[in-house]
């Protein structure tokens, strides 16, 4: 249970802080955006964030250390459970932290005076999918790392840019040229443009395509997450 509360306080820790010194500090100085404060602004895509470091970083450090460190995968495997099994119950143990992470940042919305709509109540499940998501990338690495120092490459080349270029501090509609539809198929942008557009009511047939773009992400990965993982265990 420490070590729970640990790694949540952990990866809550980022979120927390861009939303303390984005909002409070350089928010003060931004006009609106899409007719919302920047603290409004930013504050769903920092939940959104908050998921996505979460439910990643359990499956990478979190679940290579079972894997090589502490043998309990192989400890798993000489029950009925197989490497399938095996594969989903991190995918969602992943995602369960990446979820608790989310809500703890949405509820804590109204302590920064953002007070949200009803349809926030619809970003949960999406959360969730969105737990999924990021969890499978995570034992996407966590099947082919060697070592710890590998999930340096996915922290700096996936993780980062994601949590920079995915629409949570700007405006993807003030982007033009080749790199504007690169950032819009970015995994957590989909993510991002839900919860913003749920917290505020503001729907649009933009968000479907985003659900369904967020649904295929999440396949793929969770299929190429399970696949991998049998072929790092079954020798």
């Amino acid at each position: 249970m420490k070590h729970v509360q640990a790694s949540l306080i952990g990866n809550l820790g980022q979120p927390f802080l861009f939303l303390l010194a984005m909002g409070f500090g350089l928010g003060r100085t931004i006009p609106e955006i899409e007719g919302l404060t920047y603290l409004q602004f930013i504050a769903p895509g920092l939940v959104a964030s908050a998921v996505m470091y979460s439910a990643a970083f359990e499956a990478t450090y979190g679940s290579y250390t079972r894997l090589s460190t502490q043998g309990t995968f192989d400890g798993i495997l000489m029950t009925p459970v197989n490497v399938s099994q095996l594969a989903m119950g991190e995918i969602l143990w992943g995602a369960t932290k990446g979820l608790i992470s989310g809500l703890i940042m949405l509820a804590a919305m109204p302590l920064f005076g953002v007070i949200p709509s009803l349809w926030i109540v619809l970003v949960i499940p999406v959360l969730m999918i969105a737990g999924i998501l990021f969890a499978s990338m995570g034992i996407v690495m966590t099947a082919t790392a060697s070592n710890y120092e590998y999930f340096n490459y996915f922290t700096s080349l996936l993780i980062t840019p994601f949590f920079l270029f995915s629409g949570i501090f700007f405006s993807l509609s003030s982007i033009q040229g080749p790199v504007a539809p690169v950032l819009r198929c970015l995994p957590l942008t989909g993510v991002v443009n839900i919860s913003r557009g749920l917290a505020y009511g503001r729907l649009s047939s933009d968000l479907l395509f985003d659900l369904l773009f967020l649904l295929g992400y999440t396949l793929l990965f969770l299929l190429l997450a399970i696949r991998l993982m049998e072929r790092r265990l079954v020798q």
